[in-house]
């Protein structure tokens, strides 16, 4: 090794190249396991709150509690029911948690309560975390990976995990991607009915819409063409409202209000987690899904667990090695490639109005609803993954 390259002591420890919920799970389920990490992190410690709205599966959760996470979180918003609908068509299924036997099926939160919570439990477990740090190149090698970073610094381990969500200066092509020609339209928004723990997933021929229980109102994530999106985020707020009404019914009743609109485009990409050479990649660093069944955050969170896990099992002097990469890939690509399977499917099968499949979504949501042992089949994959 040069002279210059700052090389981690110690055989099991890992660089994590991002501090954001997946890097920070990760971080803290190595350190759980006795093995040592370190977190570069490109944003600063002050970085602008980020406004999203998660929707955490109660895997998720189970995560969270086992990291003694979740006790941080005082705002997270239980889901016990999930009605699914086809607008303008026959067909309607309803999840609850009573039907796979736990608490909820899902939570909503504010994407900010989770990273102060996580930032918070990094801090007492004393992991070190260096804030504004960009990562400028990875080089793989057989012995260790090495970083160089954006301020001239050199860095190598045994195992490096890029948890950055893709945006690193040196992000793989995806091996596979689908452009949706989508964009999500994202606020919040007020009802004239209770919410009463139910979400709505509601498929249209320009995409589907969702409402997720979040506090005393709903998180909305209403997908349109691109076009059609910026259009509707611009409406002033008596028109989105009427606008809104009318492209998912009156199932709560009139929509009251509407906070400030923000627009995502949506797509469909697949990296891998190019396992090789002391370097994995996780999270949205591996796949990026369409929101739909809200599938792509926690899939990223049983990523940064099952590695963590998987290094534990493993002797120190062979973590990041070749055999235990390549066991992680194989390990995860059930469960990731059933997600990117699963998001899909549903968006292409139900963003159309072509009459015979439109007949044939019908009969899936009819079997859905009529089936108990097909429902619990899907809420455990919802919940737990593929492997659920």
């Amino acid at each position: 090794m040069d002279e210059g390259v700052n090389t981690l002591k110690g055989a099991s420890d890992v660089l994590i190249v991002g501090a954001g919920p997946v890097g920070a799970v990760c971080a803290l389920a190595l350190q759980r396991l006795g093995i040592a990490v370190r977190v570069l992190e490109a944003q600063p410690a002050d970085a602008r709150v980020d406004t999203r709205t998660l929707a955490l599966s109660h895997g998720a959760r189970l995560i969270l509690e086992r990291l003694g996470v979740w006790a941080l979180l005082g705002d997270a918003t239980p889901i016990t029911r999930i009605h699914i609908s086809q607008r303008g068509a026959l067909g309607v299924a309803r999840l609850a948690a009573d039907d796979v036997g736990v608490p909820a099926l899902g939570y909503v939160l504010p994407y900010a309560s989770l990273t102060a919570a996580l930032k918070q439990a990094l801090a007492e477990a004393s992991i070190a975390v260096e804030y504004g740090v960009a990562v400028g190149r990875i080089e793989p090698g057989s012995a260790a990976a090495t970083l160089h970073t954006a301020d001239g610094r050199t860095l190598a381990a045994p195992l490096v995990v890029v948890a950055d969500g893709g945006r690193g200066e040196d992000a793989p092509a995806p091996k596979f991607a689908r452009e949706y020609d989508q964009t999500a339209v994202v606020c919040e928004v007020q009802t004239e009915l209770p919410h009463a723990n139910q979400a709505y997933e509601r498929f249209t021929p320009e995409g589907p819409a969702a409402l997720l229980p979040k506090g005393n109102g709903y998180a909305l994530v209403w997908t349109a063409s691109r076009a059609d999106a910026e259009r509707i985020a611009q409406l002033a707020d008596a028109e989105f409202l009427a606008a809104l009404y009318r492209h998912f019914g009156g199932r709560q009743g009139r929509f009251l209000g509407a906070s400030p609109r923000r627009t995502f485009p949506l797509r469909l990409a697949y990296t891998g987690s190019e396992a090789a050479d002391r370097v994995v990649r996780i999270g949205n660093a591996a796949q990026t899904l369409h929101p739909v069944a809200g599938q792509g955050f926690n899939i990223g969170l049983r990523d940064a667990w099952e590695l963590a896990d998987l290094c534990g099992d493993t002797p120190a002097g062979e973590i990041g090695g070749t055999a235990m990469l390549a066991r992680y890939a194989r390990g995860r690509r059930v469960d990731v490639l059933g997600g990117l399977g699963f998001t899909d499917f549903l968006v292409r099968a139900f963003s159309n109005d072509i009459g015979p499949l439109r007949h044939a979504r019908g009969l899936g949501l009819l079997a859905l609803e009529t089936l108990p042992p097909l429902k619990r089949f899907v809420a455990r994959r919802m919940i737990f993954g593929a492997r659920g």
